[in-house]
């Protein structure tokens, strides 16, 4: 983690790149893993409309390899520190956890079909 940085940030040592009018490596990445985070968007759309088994199976492949994909992206950009993170913090985890756990509890349905 670096050391001039926010303390809530997560984060690794950036790789430095070339600051021209033409695009460098973490511009086109950041491309690729945008158009990569669009196409899973659509695929996913897709799998929910399909009716046809085969189709469904086929855009299921397509989707599982345009997902990883685009999880190795990520990796990469975070690895070369042009992705970063915001830590939060542990009382408002635990709360947002707290407020859809109660949600849960009294919108879902039990087992017998009643609410909790």
């Amino acid at each position: 983690m670096n050391q001039n940085q926010n303390p809530n940030q997560i984060s690794n040592q950036k790789t430095q790149v070339p600051k021209t009018p033409q695009m460098n490596d973490r511009d086109f990445l950041n491309d690729v893993l945008a158009t990569e985070k669009y196409m899973t968007d659509a695929y996913s759309t897709a799998l929910n409309e399909a009716s046809h088994e085969d189709l469904y199976q086929d855009l299921r492949s397509i989707f599982n390899e345009t997902q990883d994909c685009q999880r190795h992206l990520y990796n990469l950009m975070f690895k070369n520190g042009w992705y970063k993170l915001e830590a939060e913090e542990q009382q408002k985890i635990e709360q947002k956890h707290q407020q859809f756990y109660n949600y849960t509890t009294t919108q879902f349905p039990n087992h017998d079909g009643t609410l909790q």
